[in-house]
């Protein structure tokens, strides 16, 4: 019997609002895709803001990884995506996020959540 391979699903509900919390989102999911681990992380509410270019400069946290570097390394070894009904309360379009993040729903995210071997986190 093979063990299933293990993912790491992580929600991050904050932006600059609550740096910590959403800094910490960003951490864990850079040490996932570090570490080997099969990562989708969701930009959810004001993190949502995070996939466009240029606004993860506008987290700032002292003994902090920058947000930027951060977000580059998950998308190098893993999956980013901004919910689809955040996008548009934000008018947050295709066009408008990083090259290589997706906009996808809550489905999509069920789905991932769901998987055999998945561990979601919700910060």
């Amino acid at each position: 019997m093979t063990t299933p391979r293990r993912s790491l699903v992580i929600k991050s509900t904050s932006g600059t609002d609550r740096p910590e919390a959403a800094n910490q989102a960003l951490t864990v999911a850079a040490a996932g895709v570090a570490a080997g681990v099969e990562v989708s992380l969701w930009l959810t509410g004001e993190s949502a803001w995070f996939g466009v270019p240029g606004r993860a400069a506008d987290l700032v946290l002292e003994h902090a990884a920058a947000a930027p570097d951060l977000i580059e390394a998950v998308l190098e070894g893993g999956t980013v995506t901004v919910c689809t009904q955040c996008a548009a309360r934000r008018g947050i379009g295709p066009d408008d996020v990083l090259p290589g993040v997706r906009i996808a729903g809550a489905a999509v995210f069920v789905e991932e959540s769901l998987a055999e071997g998945a561990q979601a986190l919700v910060y």
